[in-house]
């Protein structure tokens, strides 16, 4: 390190002193290429020293450039070159003919530099280590070289952070839940979907720190996600170009092809992703119907696909105006194209009598255009890096034209033959307008402030027509215009004290809502306007560098969504349907924390112990009415939770990383619907236990096992499922190349049962998507590493 740091002092004494050497003697230009032996890439940011050949002292000296070019300049024939970069075996090039000089050039070509595979070792070995620090409402992973001299993406970063897991597909939970919310420096990007694997373009020696929130503080929204990670770019690190291309195929089809590239310069950062493809999701269903009353029953079972041609872009860039100001653009358009056929077979009985038997056809086609763009401007004020004014804008639409066709055809007994059609035109709007002021007043004390608008415009036009006197007649009672506008404005404050041992946070939020729903072929509409404050309370106490405990309060809201709300009815089975509520009411949560975090030599654990308490519960009701069962979302009495969650993380050796998941918790509902009672107490646990072999020739095994238990519920039961996923994947090129081998529920076993057990009548669903087979391939160039997305769809 100490002969890096001499290079780098010695290079920039040059750089001021050569306008002086070079007026003395005609200077010749000398330059050349730097790439990989084995891939012919480019290597940027590396050294090139020019030495005496006698003395043995720096001449001149350089670096690459983005595509591995340097240039330099000296008026000593006299000398040998020297070419370094971390991780590759240092290049001596003393054979130096200065015969081949034209017009003071020389031209020394493209010369390559072998990887030192020993000398990565002993960075790692030797390196600073990443790290967890413990801070109020968070957890930050410092990621130290024995990470980011590995050049991998983002993607293994964050597998290495405690409590947070990625599979083999790039899909990340957190703490066993997916759903999480990823930022980047402190704000939504492309640069953190998912669903197109942008992380996978993000390298390890960007990145300073992954920030860890599992109970968001008042400066998030109240409904928040079950977490979010937010990571920490390096300033530093604006420099390059990286991206990557990539091919898949599965069983059953699930074929696409898609790329992204990444370019920064010192005053831009310009990002463009691209796909296209063709997916198919198969689901068999199974379902009875019992009337308890007269003995009938329906049976029903059949095969459902959702096929999918979907294409998409994303454009954008970030604009560094100067130190203290950054402003970025991004637009992203997509488009799909589906054909969803189905196929369900009945069979209605009178006790053991068959009365009638028949099959239920449903062909629907439908487009779903898709944009979203967003602006944002973030400001760093001089006194400190930390104190910072954001602001944004996102817009967001998406539409969907879709009409279906059922047919049904009797096959024995009792004719049922009847037609009906469904047409669906949908649009939905939404902006979200945000700004956010943080000050750390002192290294100790720190406060927030900020306000969010967040608009949700929502047009359902749905019509259903029955074939009738060999015309289609519109049925009045199952057709209606649904249209939902909710707009929720938030204003937050919060303030912290911190020093080494412990901390307090206090956060206050407000949040307006201002929720219209209107039927208009029947003028029912409904109208709420209500304000409610979230307080938030978070602490830390720090008993040691491998042992701290954190401490939670928050209040939070969950609203119904549109689909809650939308009394559309799904006919593709008419013995089972389901409505939304437009008369559904949020539930609320109380939610208290006790977390402690420690490591134990190479193993890293967090335990939890947590209580919400929920009213006005949203539960799915059933009621049964001609045989049919209708189902829609309800508000029922209060829901008491207690549980434990742990998770682990343990690699006894390099080639081995073991990780585990387990949350149990026992819960006691209390409330009343329609004149009935639905007061009990119940548990529900879950487990997953995960493994990455690395195994000879850079092939990673990835093995993941996962089982839920059944639960009660207010008017049945959920029973519970085990299932096993699989993943290989092989890392060609120091992984410029990798190919991907997916293996989703191994035995298609992931079924979903729901009983429903009422005095009157019983019902059963029986759902399964099964086995899912991907490959890919992809390739990345620059500095990224190529994908590891196999293609599916978040």
């Amino acid at each position: 390190m100490k002969i890096y740091i001499q290079h780098t002092i010695s290079i920039l004494l040059l750089i001021f002193t050569s306008n002086f050497v070079f007026a003395q003697k005609q200077s010749i230009n000398i330059f050349g290429t730097l790439v990989e032996e084995e891939t012919a890439q480019p290597i940027p940011y590396a050294t090139v020293v020019a030495y005496n050949s006698e003395t043995d002292e720096i001449i001149s000296g350089t670096t690459t450039d983005d595509n591995g070019r340097f240039n330099t300049a000296t008026a000593n024939t006299n000398i040998y070159f020297e070419i370094s970069f971390m991780g590759y075996q240092t290049k001596t090039i003393k054979e130096i003919s200065f015969l081949n000089v034209l017009n003071n050039n020389l031209d020394l070509g493209t010369i390559q530099l072998s990887p030192d595979n020993l000398a990565l070792d002993e960075v790692v070995i030797v390196g600073e280590v990443s790290k967890t620090v413990f801070k109020l409402d968070k957890r930050v992973f410092n990621v130290g070289k024995d990470i980011s001299s590995t050049g991998v993406s983002a993607l293994e970063v964050l597998n290495n952070v405690p409590s947070v897991n990625v599979n083999i597909e790039g899909e990340v939970s957190l703490r066993g839940s997916g759903g999480v919310q990823i930022l980047i420096n402190g704000k939504p990007s492309v640069l953190a979907d998912q669903s197109s694997n942008a992380l996978g373009t993000i390298t390890a020696d960007m990145i300073e720190s992954i920030e860890v929130i599992t109970n968001p503080s008042a400066k998030y929204e109240a409904s928040g996600t079950s977490g979010i990670l937010n990571i920490i770019l390096k300033k530093e690190e604006k420099q390059g170009w990286n991206g990557s291309i990539s091919a898949n195929t599965g069983i059953p089809d699930n074929h696409s092809i898609g790329g992204s590239i990444n370019r920064r310069t010192e005053k831009f950062n310009l990002f463009s992703q691209f796909g296209a493809g063709y997916r198919s999701l198969p689901r068999d269903r199974e379902a009875i119907n019992r009337n308890l009353t007269n003995g009938e029953t329906v049976f029903s079972n059949g095969e459902e696909f959702r096929n999918e041609t979907f294409f998409n872009i994303t454009l954008g860039t970030d604009y560094h105006l100067n130190e203290y100001n950054v402003f970025t653009l991004s637009g992203n358009f997509a488009y799909e194209i589906e054909d969803q056929p189905s196929e369900t077979n009945f069979s209605f009985f009178e006790g053991d009598n068959l009365i009638s038997r028949w099959t239920r056809n449903e062909t629907t086609e439908a487009t779903n255009p898709k944009w979203q763009y967003e602006f944002n401007w973030k400001k760093t004020f001089q006194d400190n890096e930390d104190h910072t004014f954001q602001l944004s804008a996102l817009g967001s639409f998406f539409g969907k034209d879709q009409s279906s066709l059922f047919t049904d055809t009797t096959i024995e007994g009792e004719n049922v033959d009847s037609n009906q059609r469904t047409a669906t035109d949908f649009l939905q709007a939404d902006y979200t307008f945000k700004a956010d002021y943080v000050n750390p007043i002192t290294e100790q004390y720190n406060i927030e402030i900020g306000a969010q608008y967040v608009i949700n415009d929502v047009g359902n036009d749905f019509e259903v027509q029955d074939f009738i006197n060999d015309e289609y007649v519109t049925n009045e009672d199952l057709t209606n215009n649904f249209e939902w506008v909710q707009k929720v404005l938030g204003i937050y404050a919060t303030g912290a004290y911190e020093n080494d041992t412990w901390g307090l946070k206090l956060g206050l939020r407000v949040e307006n809502t201002d929720l219209n729903t209107l039927l208009t072929n029947t003028n029912e509409d409904n109208s709420q306007n209500f304000t409610n404050v979230f307080p938030t309370v978070h602490s830390s106490y720090k008993l040691g560098e491998n042992f701290s405990l954190q401490a939670g309060y928050s209040k939070r809201i969950f609203r119904p969504r549109l689909w809650d709300l939308n009394p559309f009815f799904n006919i593709r089975n008419n013995f089972n349907i389901w409505a939304g509520n437009p008369n559904l009411q949020p539930e609320f949560t109380h939610s208290y924390e006790l977390t402690s975090i420690y490591k134990i030599g190479k193993a890293s654990l967090s335990s939890s112990l947590y209580h919400r308490y929920t009213t006005d519960v949203v539960e799915r009701v059933s009621t049964f009415e001609d045989n049919v069962t209708f189902s829609t979302p309800e508000n029922i009495g209060t829901n008491s939770t207690i549980g434990f969650e742990t998770n682990g993380k343990y690699s006894p050796v390099n080639w081995l990383t073991l990780t585990s998941d387990f949350n149990f918790n026992y819960f006691d509902r209390k409330g009343t619907f329609e004149g009935q009672v639905f007061d009990f107490t119940g548990s529900q646990w879950s487990t997953r236990l995960g493994s990455k072999i690395g195994l000879p020739a850079d092939i990673d095994l990835e093995l993941n096992g996962n089982y839920q238990s059944g639960f009660e519920t207010v008017q049945g039961e959920q029973s519970g499922f085990a299932f096993l996923d699989l993943g290989i994947r092989k890392k060609i090129f120091k992984g410029k190349i990798v190919a991907n081998l997916g293996i989703r529920d191994v035995f298609a076993s992931r079924i979903q049962e729901r009983f429903v057990n009422q005095p009157t009548f019983e019902t059963y669903d029986y759902s399964l998507r099964g086995r899912f087979i991907t490959f890919g391939i992809s390739y990345g160039f620059g500095k990224g590493e190529a994908m590891t997305y196999s293609g599916r769809r978040r």
